[in-house]
Protein backbone atom coordinates (compact mmCIF):
# COMPACT_ATOMS: atom_id res chain seq x y z
CA UNK A 1 0.00 0.00 0.00
CA UNK A 2 1.60 3.36 -1.03
CA UNK A 3 2.25 5.75 1.51
CA UNK A 4 -0.32 8.50 2.96
CA UNK A 5 1.98 11.71 2.27
CA UNK A 6 4.94 12.46 -0.39
CA UNK A 7 9.02 12.85 1.04
CA UNK A 8 9.74 16.17 1.09
CA UNK A 9 12.76 15.02 -1.68
CA UNK A 10 10.05 13.18 -3.93
CA UNK A 11 7.53 15.94 -3.86
CA UNK A 12 10.20 18.69 -5.00
CA UNK A 13 11.18 16.46 -7.89
CA UNK A 14 7.32 16.30 -8.80
CA UNK A 15 7.26 19.80 -8.90
CA UNK A 16 10.16 20.99 -10.81
CA UNK A 17 9.24 18.13 -13.37
CA UNK A 18 7.67 21.46 -15.71
CA UNK A 19 8.03 20.68 -19.62
CA UNK A 20 9.58 23.54 -21.39
CA UNK A 21 9.57 24.19 -25.16
CA UNK A 22 10.78 27.55 -25.91
CA UNK A 23 10.65 31.01 -24.23
CA UNK A 24 6.71 32.61 -24.62
CA UNK A 25 7.76 36.15 -26.49
CA UNK A 26 4.15 37.57 -26.61
CA UNK A 27 1.18 38.16 -23.74
CA UNK A 28 -0.29 35.54 -22.77
CA UNK A 29 -4.46 35.39 -21.83
CA UNK A 30 -5.24 32.67 -19.74
CA UNK A 31 -7.74 31.94 -16.46
CA UNK A 32 -4.24 32.35 -14.44
CA UNK A 33 -3.63 35.53 -15.68
CA UNK A 34 -6.20 38.13 -13.23
CA UNK A 35 -5.41 41.46 -12.01
CA UNK A 36 -6.10 41.56 -8.38
CA UNK A 37 -8.51 45.15 -8.39
CA UNK A 38 -10.81 42.69 -10.58
CA UNK A 39 -10.46 39.46 -8.24
CA UNK A 40 -11.10 41.50 -5.38
CA UNK A 41 -14.87 42.47 -6.82
CA UNK A 42 -15.59 38.82 -7.78
CA UNK A 43 -16.37 35.91 -5.31
CA UNK A 44 -16.48 33.18 -7.38
CA UNK A 45 -12.96 32.07 -6.53
CA UNK A 46 -15.06 31.88 -2.37
CA UNK A 47 -16.13 28.30 -1.27
CA UNK A 48 -18.63 28.24 1.52
CA UNK A 49 -18.75 24.64 2.95
CA UNK A 50 -22.35 24.21 4.92
CA UNK A 51 -24.29 22.35 7.57
CA UNK A 52 -23.85 18.82 5.93
CA UNK A 53 -20.19 19.55 4.51
CA UNK A 54 -18.92 19.94 7.82
CA UNK A 55 -21.12 16.93 9.15
CA UNK A 56 -19.12 14.48 6.66
CA UNK A 57 -16.00 15.92 7.81
CA UNK A 58 -16.36 15.16 11.73
CA UNK A 59 -18.29 11.90 10.60
CA UNK A 60 -14.82 11.13 8.61
CA UNK A 61 -12.59 12.32 11.88
CA UNK A 62 -15.03 10.36 14.05
CA UNK A 63 -14.06 7.39 11.64
CA UNK A 64 -10.21 7.82 12.00
CA UNK A 65 -10.57 8.39 15.50
CA UNK A 66 -12.11 4.84 16.01
CA UNK A 67 -9.40 2.99 14.36
CA UNK A 68 -6.73 4.86 16.26
CA UNK A 69 -4.61 6.22 13.35
CA UNK A 70 -2.17 8.66 13.39
CA UNK A 71 -2.83 11.66 11.33
CA UNK A 72 0.62 10.77 8.93
CA UNK A 73 -1.06 7.07 8.64
CA UNK A 74 -4.72 8.73 6.94
CA UNK A 75 -5.23 7.93 3.41
CA UNK A 76 -8.30 9.48 1.42
CA UNK A 77 -9.97 5.62 1.86
CA UNK A 78 -9.53 6.57 5.82
CA UNK A 79 -11.14 9.54 5.53
CA UNK A 80 -14.35 9.35 3.44
CA UNK A 81 -16.44 12.27 2.26
CA UNK A 82 -19.31 10.72 -0.14
CA UNK A 83 -19.97 14.09 -0.83
CA UNK A 84 -17.87 16.40 -0.22
CA UNK A 85 -15.44 14.23 -1.93
CA UNK A 86 -16.19 15.04 -5.22
CA UNK A 87 -16.27 19.13 -5.21
CA UNK A 88 -13.27 19.40 -2.92
CA UNK A 89 -11.31 17.17 -5.88
CA UNK A 90 -13.24 19.51 -8.01
CA UNK A 91 -11.12 22.33 -6.49
CA UNK A 92 -8.07 20.90 -7.62
CA UNK A 93 -9.48 21.84 -11.50
CA UNK A 94 -9.22 25.68 -10.13
CA UNK A 95 -5.95 25.45 -9.20
CA UNK A 96 -4.70 23.92 -12.36
CA UNK A 97 -6.85 25.42 -14.60
CA UNK A 98 -8.54 28.36 -13.29
CA UNK A 99 -7.41 31.39 -11.20
CA UNK A 100 -4.67 28.84 -9.21
CA UNK A 101 -6.25 30.17 -5.69
CA UNK A 102 -9.15 29.57 -3.85
CA UNK A 103 -10.64 30.44 -0.74
CA UNK A 104 -12.54 28.16 1.55
CA UNK A 105 -14.85 28.93 4.21
CA UNK A 106 -16.83 27.35 6.58
CA UNK A 107 -14.56 24.99 9.27
CA UNK A 108 -15.84 25.73 12.54
CA UNK A 109 -12.24 25.67 14.46
CA UNK A 110 -14.17 27.91 17.18
CA UNK A 111 -15.60 24.43 18.44
CA UNK A 112 -13.41 21.88 17.66
CA UNK A 113 -9.93 21.31 19.05
CA UNK A 114 -6.63 22.24 17.09
CA UNK A 115 -6.14 18.61 17.01
CA UNK A 116 -9.76 18.00 15.32
CA UNK A 117 -8.78 20.87 12.75
CA UNK A 118 -5.83 19.18 11.53
CA UNK A 119 -7.42 15.95 10.52
CA UNK A 120 -10.37 17.74 9.09
CA UNK A 121 -7.74 19.84 7.25
CA UNK A 122 -5.07 16.47 6.39
CA UNK A 123 -8.27 14.66 5.26
CA UNK A 124 -9.57 17.52 3.03
CA UNK A 125 -6.22 17.43 1.50
CA UNK A 126 -6.45 13.66 0.94
CA UNK A 127 -8.96 14.12 -1.24
CA UNK A 128 -7.72 17.00 -3.39
CA UNK A 129 -4.24 15.46 -3.81
CA UNK A 130 -1.30 14.12 -1.74
CA UNK A 131 0.25 15.42 1.12
CA UNK A 132 3.87 15.81 1.22
CA UNK A 133 6.57 16.78 4.14
CA UNK A 134 7.37 20.04 4.23
CA UNK A 135 11.14 19.52 5.25
CA UNK A 136 13.84 16.72 5.56
CA UNK A 137 12.19 15.91 8.70
CA UNK A 138 8.56 14.84 7.61
CA UNK A 139 6.94 17.52 9.22
CA UNK A 140 3.31 17.10 7.56
CA UNK A 141 1.21 19.90 8.58
CA UNK A 142 3.57 23.55 9.22
CA UNK A 143 2.86 25.92 12.25
CA UNK A 144 2.93 29.25 11.31
CA UNK A 145 3.17 31.59 14.22
CA UNK A 146 5.38 34.02 15.48
CA UNK A 147 8.01 31.82 17.80
CA UNK A 148 9.89 35.40 18.99
CA UNK A 149 12.66 35.02 16.90
CA UNK A 150 14.29 38.31 15.08
CA UNK A 151 12.80 39.24 11.86
CA UNK A 152 15.80 41.49 10.97
CA UNK A 153 17.76 38.61 11.13
CA UNK A 154 17.94 37.71 6.92
CA UNK A 155 18.39 33.91 7.69
CA UNK A 156 15.42 33.02 9.79
CA UNK A 157 12.45 31.18 8.37
CA UNK A 158 10.15 34.57 8.51
CA UNK A 159 7.25 32.54 9.02
CA UNK A 160 8.26 32.11 12.45
CA UNK A 161 8.29 36.25 13.06
CA UNK A 162 5.08 38.31 12.62
CA UNK A 163 7.47 40.17 10.14
CA UNK A 164 6.68 40.69 6.47
CA UNK A 165 6.95 37.27 3.99
CA UNK A 166 8.56 38.61 0.12
CA UNK A 167 7.38 37.31 -2.85
CA UNK A 168 7.72 33.60 -3.10
CA UNK A 169 6.77 30.15 -4.22
CA UNK A 170 6.67 26.58 -2.03
CA UNK A 171 8.35 23.55 -3.14
CA UNK A 172 5.13 21.54 -4.23
CA UNK A 173 1.80 22.07 -6.55
CA UNK A 174 0.15 23.58 -4.37
CA UNK A 175 -0.04 25.38 -0.73
CA UNK A 176 -2.51 25.43 1.76
CA UNK A 177 -2.76 27.05 4.74
CA UNK A 178 -5.84 27.10 7.25
CA UNK A 179 -6.59 29.92 9.79
CA UNK A 180 -7.15 28.26 13.32
CA UNK A 181 -6.89 32.33 14.74
CA UNK A 182 -6.30 35.55 13.78
CA UNK A 183 -3.76 37.91 14.64
CA UNK A 184 -4.82 41.48 16.38
CA UNK A 185 -3.94 43.44 13.34
CA UNK A 186 -2.30 42.77 9.98
CA UNK A 187 -1.17 39.61 8.53
CA UNK A 188 -2.64 40.15 5.00
CA UNK A 189 -2.18 37.30 2.70
CA UNK A 190 -0.73 38.56 -0.47
CA UNK A 191 -1.17 36.89 -3.54
CA UNK A 192 -0.04 37.74 -7.50
CA UNK A 193 -0.74 36.14 -10.66
CA UNK A 194 2.80 35.06 -11.93
CA UNK A 195 1.39 35.12 -15.46
CA UNK A 196 0.24 38.78 -14.98
CA UNK A 197 3.98 39.96 -13.69
CA UNK A 198 5.54 37.95 -16.47
CA UNK A 199 3.16 39.55 -19.01
CA UNK A 200 3.99 43.13 -17.55
CA UNK A 201 8.11 42.48 -17.48
CA UNK A 202 7.56 41.21 -21.03
CA UNK A 203 5.64 44.70 -21.84
CA UNK A 204 8.15 46.99 -19.94
CA UNK A 205 11.78 44.83 -20.29
CA UNK A 206 11.18 42.20 -23.10
CA UNK A 207 15.30 41.98 -22.84
CA UNK A 208 15.27 40.61 -19.55
CA UNK A 209 12.43 37.85 -20.19
CA UNK A 210 14.86 35.04 -21.70
CA UNK A 211 16.94 35.32 -18.96
CA UNK A 212 14.44 33.62 -16.15
CA UNK A 213 14.16 30.41 -18.36
CA UNK A 214 18.36 30.29 -17.32
CA UNK A 215 18.90 28.74 -13.74
CA UNK A 216 19.16 31.06 -10.50
CA UNK A 217 20.96 29.78 -7.83
CA UNK A 218 18.59 29.01 -5.24
CA UNK A 219 20.12 29.03 -1.63
CA UNK A 220 19.47 25.90 0.17
CA UNK A 221 20.29 28.30 3.63
CA UNK A 222 19.93 24.83 6.47
CA UNK A 223 20.68 22.06 4.37
CA UNK A 224 24.35 22.55 4.10
CA UNK A 225 25.60 22.15 7.36
CA UNK A 226 23.86 18.78 7.01
CA UNK A 227 25.32 17.50 3.87
CA UNK A 228 23.31 18.66 1.43
CA UNK A 229 24.30 20.91 -1.12
CA UNK A 230 24.90 24.46 -0.60
CA UNK A 231 22.60 25.72 -3.59
CA UNK A 232 20.06 23.99 -6.50
CA UNK A 233 19.71 25.36 -9.65
CA UNK A 234 16.52 26.41 -10.38
CA UNK A 235 15.14 28.56 -13.99
CA UNK A 236 12.24 30.08 -12.80
CA UNK A 237 9.95 30.03 -15.66
CA UNK A 238 9.37 27.16 -17.73
CA UNK A 239 6.09 27.13 -20.87
CA UNK A 240 4.75 24.43 -22.52
CA UNK A 241 1.36 23.33 -23.95
CA UNK A 242 0.01 27.19 -23.23
CA UNK A 243 1.33 27.26 -19.83
CA UNK A 244 3.37 29.29 -17.83
CA UNK A 245 4.76 27.77 -15.11
CA UNK A 246 6.75 29.49 -12.27
CA UNK A 247 9.04 29.33 -9.86
CA UNK A 248 10.26 32.12 -7.71
CA UNK A 249 12.19 32.83 -4.25
CA UNK A 250 13.84 36.35 -4.84
CA UNK A 251 15.32 36.10 -1.20
CA UNK A 252 16.60 32.72 -1.75
CA UNK A 253 18.04 34.04 -4.80
CA UNK A 254 19.81 36.64 -3.73
CA UNK A 255 21.41 35.14 -0.77
CA UNK A 256 23.20 32.27 -2.40
CA UNK A 257 25.86 34.93 -2.71
CA UNK A 258 26.68 34.26 0.98
CA UNK A 259 28.84 31.26 -0.60
CA UNK A 260 32.36 32.47 -2.11
CA UNK A 261 32.13 29.76 -4.06
CA UNK A 262 28.67 31.00 -6.03
CA UNK A 263 28.82 33.42 -8.85
CA UNK A 264 28.03 36.84 -8.93
CA UNK A 265 25.51 38.54 -9.93
CA UNK A 266 25.24 40.26 -12.86
CA UNK A 267 23.96 43.79 -13.09
CA UNK A 268 21.43 42.56 -15.41
CA UNK A 269 20.47 39.89 -12.99
CA UNK A 270 19.95 42.39 -10.18
CA UNK A 271 17.48 44.41 -11.98
CA UNK A 272 15.48 41.67 -13.16
CA UNK A 273 14.94 40.36 -9.89
CA UNK A 274 14.26 44.03 -8.38
CA UNK A 275 12.16 44.86 -11.26
CA UNK A 276 10.36 41.62 -11.09
CA UNK A 277 9.50 42.10 -7.32
CA UNK A 278 8.50 45.70 -7.72
CA UNK A 279 5.88 44.28 -10.80
CA UNK A 280 4.48 42.03 -7.93
CA UNK A 281 4.29 44.41 -5.60
CA UNK A 282 2.07 46.64 -7.88
CA UNK A 283 -1.52 47.55 -6.26
CA UNK A 284 -3.24 47.23 -9.88
CA UNK A 285 -2.07 43.43 -10.02
CA UNK A 286 -1.83 41.96 -6.22
CA UNK A 287 -4.59 40.89 -4.53
CA UNK A 288 -4.80 40.93 -0.27
CA UNK A 289 -6.84 38.86 1.54
CA UNK A 290 -7.98 39.50 5.07
CA UNK A 291 -8.47 35.33 6.88
CA UNK A 292 -11.08 34.55 9.17
CA UNK A 293 -10.79 31.56 11.75
CA UNK A 294 -11.65 28.78 10.08
CA UNK A 295 -10.25 29.93 6.20
CA UNK A 296 -8.40 27.26 3.99
CA UNK A 297 -6.32 29.52 1.56
CA UNK A 298 -5.83 27.35 -1.47
CA UNK A 299 -2.53 28.41 -3.51
CA UNK A 300 -1.11 27.24 -7.14
CA UNK A 301 2.75 27.23 -6.66
CA UNK A 302 2.95 27.14 -10.58
CA UNK A 303 0.63 30.50 -11.33
CA UNK A 304 0.67 32.20 -7.91
CA UNK A 305 3.50 33.88 -5.86
CA UNK A 306 2.44 34.77 -2.40
CA UNK A 307 3.60 36.92 0.03
CA UNK A 308 2.23 38.38 3.61
CA UNK A 309 2.06 41.73 5.16
CA UNK A 310 3.31 42.33 9.13
CA UNK A 311 1.13 42.03 11.96
CA UNK A 312 0.97 42.29 15.67
CA UNK A 313 -0.40 39.71 17.96
CA UNK A 314 -2.08 39.32 21.27
CA UNK A 315 -0.95 39.14 23.81
CA UNK A 316 -2.82 36.20 25.27
CA UNK A 317 -0.84 33.41 24.14
CA UNK A 318 -3.68 31.61 23.22
CA UNK A 319 -5.12 34.18 20.96
CA UNK A 320 -2.47 34.71 18.83
CA UNK A 321 -2.36 33.75 15.01
CA UNK A 322 -1.75 30.43 14.36
CA UNK A 323 -2.11 29.30 10.72
CA UNK A 324 -1.72 25.23 9.61
CA UNK A 325 0.42 25.17 6.13
CA UNK A 326 -0.06 22.07 3.97
CA UNK A 327 1.83 20.91 0.57
CA UNK A 328 0.21 19.31 -2.01
CA UNK A 329 0.93 17.38 -5.53
CA UNK A 330 -1.87 17.48 -7.50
Amino acid sequence: MPPAFASFGAQALHYFQREHEAPLRRPLVSAAAWRGPEMAARTDWIVRLGPDDVGELEQACAAVRARGLALGDVRREDFPLRALGERVRGWAHELLDGPGFLLVRGLPVERWDDETSALAYWGLGQHLGTPGAQNPEGELLGHVVDTGEDAANPFVRRYRTAGDIRWHCDLADAVGLLCLRTARHGGASRIVSSVSVYNALLQQRPDLVERLYEPFLLDTRDEEGRGGAPWVPVPPCRFAGGRLRTFWHGDYFRSVERHRAAPRFTAAERELLDLYEAIAGSPDLYLDMEFERGDVQLLSNHFVLHARTAYEDHAEPARRRHLLRLWLSL
